[in-house]
């Protein structure tokens, strides 16, 4: 197997893409990797991503009623505090694990 060319970032050429850059509404489609992409980092070495030809690409599969509203309840999910088990509106840090209002250091003083 031939080793696959690698392009230094933002310098790979016209043809190839991520599977994450859907704005051209396409994905992979089943094809093996054409290349990669690599991004120097100071620390831990270079972060490696994977292009894939565009000529080869399928279009994206459109969504269905049914994935819709799994998506809906799976964001709704995740703006409910399980503390106060208010829907906060947003979509709260899971650094925090609760709302702004119950990681309060004035709320959580009162609760305790």
């Amino acid at each position: 197997m031939a080793a696959l060319p690698v392009y230094r970032w933002r310098l790979a050429p016209d043809g190839y893409a991520t599977r994450r850059q859907r704005a051209a509404g396409l994905r992979p489609g089943g094809q093996d990797v054409a290349a990669q992409l690599e991004r120097p980092r100071r620390r831990r070495g270079p972060l490696i991503a994977y292009l894939y030809r565009v000529d080869l690409a399928k279009p994206v599969r459109p969504m269905t009623p049914g994935r819709w509203a799994a998506l809906a309840k799976a964001n709704a999910a995740r703006r409910i505090c399980p503390r106060c088990l208010m829907d906060a509106g947003y979509v709260f840090p899971s650094s925090l694990g609760t709302c702004v209002p119950c990681n309060s250091p004035s709320t959580i003083a009162r609760s305790a």
